[in-house]
């Protein structure tokens, strides 16, 4: 107990003690000095006993109820919970107290959000969710059939996947009532990306086009490239697309106009990955707010600075090893601030600002990174695992058997979930994360939808669900 918080409680007793007339004080003492030393302590604990039993947190004032409460571990809180209707309604009217238990999960707290209750909601769904994940129970499976030809392009966003085919078409599917919304026929799709209004597709024809959901009409074609392209982006505001072909090149494009604004060489392998996105912060070579394309090859990951289309040189190539011995995934996530991809030597994560490797962090330090030695997150076999989604407290790995969840904090698998034998892709669009706010922390609402999506050998789309969490 701190000492501020034993001195109430002492002083409470010796309270209790003054209230004793004169006489019963001088017969105590003389009780007592005529007793042994074992006597005397068997007698001063009977007669604390009754004292002992009073409900100190009903003697103290509030203020100091909670604070002697913030030091308990949830699990002791809950059983407290239990001891009377008094305990109960303290601990749950204490808003700090379950927000530390969930801020000591690694989630990010809303300071705004007030409400004991709500905070005392969020950690008992998220501790169940975990167990959930242990226990293989929180996931359920579904199939979406309709193509009949390989499925090789995903894309999710809103609850909405967009498939693309070598059947010419491309499909829109709601993944909780597994309906497909639209269809549209298109090129052989290798690389597709949607809002409300277009659909963009990439295509093993070389070329890339944008059409019309609602009218099923191709708005705009896109011809530049002399190999297959593999991923595009894009941004409205920016009136930009991006894409990475087998050509070894990226191109730059005015998104409204299909005019091609810039072709950025150097890579030496087909360009497997295009990222476009705005800086989280600032460096030498950029600000917050610049929009920042990366591109990846199977060996190393290119930065430009888009927006600057006339002599747009390379920022920066970042690699895992100088002499090109280890391949990178066909995967990468750039969010601004981190750049991540995944190797057969782990997982990497690079702070934007600096382009340093980040070291690991010590316990409960969990987004205070230095940069002092490399933080490559290893696995018991990175070197069949593949990188699927990262976030601030856990990633989503996956191998030719599982779905695995790794705690970012320990960085060990805390759960996984059985796959099928689904098409394997060298290239990496033919399976994709579906909702990825949880990665940041569980909260009661984001882990409901999408987790997983992957096309099969039979032509339908295999997809991993969260359970309704009961």
């Amino acid at each position: 107990m701190e000492k501020k918080a034993f001195e109430g409680w002492l002083e409470s007793v010796s309270a209790s003690f003054l209230t004793l007339t004169d006489q019963q004080k001088n017969q105590s003492l003389d009780h007592l000095i005529g007793l042994s030393g074992a006597a005397q302590l068997r007698h001063l604990s009977n007669s604390l006993e009754t004292l002992l039993k009073r409900d100190f947190l009903k003697l103290l004032p509030l203020e100091l109820t909670f604070y002697l409460l913030r030091w308990l571990d949830p699990k002791t809180l809950l059983t407290c919970c239990l001891v009377c209707k008094q305990w109960n309604k303290a601990i749950n009217t204490c808003t700090e107290v379950w927000q530390g238990a969930c801020r000591d999960l690694g989630w990010q707290i809303d300071e705004s959000i007030q409400d004991a209750s709500h905070w005392k909601k969020v950690y008992l769904k998220a501790k169940l969710r975990m167990k959930q994940l242990k226990n293989q129970e929180a996931f359920e499976t579904s199939s979406l059939i309709g193509h009949s030809a390989r499925v090789y392009a995903l894309y999710y966003r809103d609850g909405l996947l967009c498939t693309g085919s070598d059947d010419l078409s491309a499909k829109l599917w709601d993944v909780c009532t597994g309906q497909c919304i639209y269809g549209i026929q298109t090129h052989t799709c290798a690389a597709v990306k949607f809002d409300e209004q277009k659909l963009v597709t990439g295509s093993f024809d070389n070329t890339i086009a944008c059409w019309e959901w609602s009218s099923g009409a191709k708005i705009q074609h896109f011809r530049g490239h002399t190999g297959a392209v593999f991923s595009i982006d894009y941004n409205d505001e920016l009136d930009t697309l991006v894409s990475g072909s087998a050509d070894f090149s990226v191109k730059v494009w005015s998104l409204s106009a299909g005019a091609c604004l810039n072709t950025l060489t150097g890579h030496t392998e087909w360009v497997t990955k295009v990222v476009l996105q705005k800086s989280q912060v600032e460096s030498l070579m950029h600000s917050p707010g610049d929009y920042i394309l990366l591109s990846a090859d199977k060996y190393e990951i290119k930065v430009w600075p888009i927006g600057r289309e006339i002599n747009c040189k390379c920022l920066k190539t970042l690699t895992v090893s100088e002499d090109r011995s280890v391949c990178l995934q066909p995967r990468l996530q750039f969010d601004g601030r981190y750049i991540v991809c995944s190797s057969d030597l782990g997982l990497y994560q690079w702070d934007f600002a600096s382009y340093q490797i980040l070291s690991k962090p010590a316990a409960g330090e969990l987004l205070k990174w230095s940069h002092v030695s490399e933080r490559v997150i290893k696995t018991q076999d990175s070197a069949n695992l593949s990188l699927l989604s990262f976030g601030e407290v856990f990633a989503l790995l996956f191998d030719n058997h599982y779905l695995y969840i790794m705690d970012l904090r320990t960085e060990t698998i805390t759960g996984r979930w059985p796959l099928p034998a689904y098409r394997k892709s060298k290239r990496g669009s033919s399976f994709l994360p579906g909702v990825t706010s949880w990665l940041n922390g569980l909260d009661g609402q984001n882990d409901s939808g999408l987790v997983f999506a992957t096309s099969m050998p039979d032509h339908s789309i295999h997809l991993v669900l969260w359970k309704e969490n009961g």
